[in-house]
């Protein structure tokens, strides 16, 4: 069984309806289980800075499958919520990106585990380190701990979780 860590993010629209509707429609995926959410964290953009705050989680997935097919559960997601590519880092209804597959280092056309620019992000470490507060990058052995220190900035609290059922049942 292999262990995933997903990073999903909405600034537009009802962003919160956006995350659930992910998970659920994970959570409907009969390959894989959902096994926790982090809370629910409202952060500034990063890149393009002139659009609309996020709400940023990161869910942990339990699979069978090879991270190449969770990738594609990922794209489909994202395409039937009605995510639109217009321009790199814009705006987007739903965003799904795999931030970890196990231990592995993978590079390939299509896909790059650990996440490339995770260790840069606060929008991600600080939802991830939630799930795995001793994690470590797989590939430069830093710790998440350490990456983050100077990138909790832009990243709040929106909502605390107390579960997967009771994230996808919550009212936003």
């Amino acid at each position: 069984m292999n262990t995933a860590y997903l990073s999903l993010g909405s600034n537009l629209g009802n962003r919160f309806d956006m995350l659930q509707d992910a998970v659920l429609m994970l959570q409907e995926q009969p390959e894989l289980t959902v096994t926790q959410v982090s809370s629910v964290y409202e952060t500034d953009p990063v890149g393009y800075t002139e659009q609309a705050t996020f709400l940023n989680i990161v869910v942990e997935i339990k699979s069978d499958l090879s991270a190449e097919k969770i990738l594609l559960i990922c794209l489909e997601t994202e395409q039937t919520l009605g995510r639109i590519r217009e321009f790199r880092w814009g705006p987007r209804c739903i965003d799904l990106d795999i931030l970890l597959y196990n231990d592995k280092n993978i590079v390939s056309e299509k896909l790059t585990v650990p996440h490339p620019r995770m260790h840069e992000r606060g929008f991600v470490l600080v939802p991830l380190m939630e799930l795995v507060p001793e994690g470590v990058h797989p590939v430069t052995g830093v710790s998440l701990r350490e990456y983050a220190r100077g990138l909790k900035e832009g990243v709040h609290v929106w909502k605390t979780i107390d579960g997967v059922d009771a994230f996808v049942r919550l009212e936003s």
